[in-house]
């Protein structure tokens, strides 16, 4: 006989957004972590340990992100952000492997936990719920990969999630639903990058962010990538002051803790910048280079070029890809199509 709590689960589960998805069991292994590109170097989460519930305000160019926070959880986190990057590399993982994805995840917390290298104690399992709440409860609005005829998207980085429980309290597994906008932008293989796995051992908010703006920009090129100070600060989203911001990107160039790559400060008419040298640069030629420095008034990214003069600023990476989206929303629900691993 099924007690009051089993109707009212019931009544919940037929409102579910997972009636109309087919779940995507993990069937655990390693899985070459992945992130999402539009997430690597935009200020989507807070960067501090500490609750925040000030909202992020971006803008560049066409490109907006407004971030909002929940007071009883505060703002997701970049620590929280792992739990997408493990969604993202075992969609990746599946599809390599021929298998039907779908936005509809059905894990174990031992998975999730073992894929972002952290313990699986008791004391983890409870962060990973509160982690689960601040990714359900943050707000994103943006342009990014909007439509032809869309301005602006909003969601959560986790529309609903649920742990299984046995009647004793056991918990036997968890669901999450991850929002169309995130899962589009993983199984086009073009917005995917693989990761160092090192990167989950970083424990600075802003040395993670860090790693993922060196990845996204430098890569494996010669010259790295080089970016005006004052342009990250504004890019990061971070509160500190950018005096305090920039004495923090001293601090972690000293020590050099970002897994494949080193960080170089440089000085130029009276600018500070923080260049990303790969540790193990490509030997093959970089196509279409940017040769300008990324500031914080221009219309630009950063730089991959050795000549830095500022009247060779280029726009980089611009976000007009509606057309992903448009492939993206063909094969919603299904696997996408199979090309090599990134």
């Amino acid at each position: 006989m099924l007690r009051d709590d089993d109707h009212r689960r019931g009544r919940q589960r037929k409102a579910s957004e997972r009636t109309n998805l087919n779940p995507f069991v993990v069937i655990g292994g390693d899985a070459s972590p992945r992130d999402q590109r539009d997430l690597m170097e935009r200020p989507f989460f807070s960067l501090a340990k500490t609750p925040r519930t000030r909202p992020i305000f971006y803008q560049a160019a066409d490109v907006e992100v407004q971030v909002f926070a929940m007071p009883e959880h505060g703002m997701a986190t970049i620590w929280d952000a792992d739990v997408l990057i493990w969604a993202a590399s075992q969609i990746v993982e599946a599809e390599n492997r021929g298998l039907t994805t779908s936005r509809f995840f059905r894990f174990t917390p031992y998975q999730l936990l073992r894929g972002i290298g952290r313990p699986t104690g008791n004391r983890q399992y409870l962060l990973l719920k509160a982690a689960l709440a601040r990714l359900q409860s943050t707000v994103i609005a943006t342009t990014i990969r909007n439509g032809a005829h869309w301005r602006r998207r909003q969601f959560s980085w986790i529309n609903e999630w649920e742990e299984m429980t046995t009647h004793a309290g056991r918990v036997e597994g968890m669901e999450f639903v991850l929002p169309e906008w995130f899962y589009n932008g993983v199984v086009d293989r073009s917005l995917v990058l693989t990761i160092d796995p090192a990167y989950f051992r970083l424990t600075g908010g802003i040395e993670r962010w860090l790693y993922r703006v060196a990845r996204k920009h430098a890569g494996r090129q010669r010259h790295g990538w080089l970016f005006e100070i004052a342009h990250l600060h504004v890019k990061s989203g971070s509160l500190a002051r950018i005096s305090d911001f920039a004495l923090d990107l001293r601090r972690i160039a000293a020590r050099q803790p970002l897994p494949g790559y080193r960080l170089q400060i440089e000085r130029e008419n009276g600018r500070e910048l923080l260049r990303f040298l790969p540790e193990n640069p490509s030997t093959v030629p970089v196509e279409n280079h940017v040769n300008g420095i990324g500031t914080s008034g221009a219309r630009t990214i950063g730089t991959s070029g050795a000549n830095r003069a500022t009247h060779s600023i280029e726009e980089s990476n611009k976000d007009s890809n509606s057309s992903s989206l448009t492939r993206a929303h063909a094969r919603h629900g299904a696997c996408a199509t199979r090309r090599s691993a990134p």
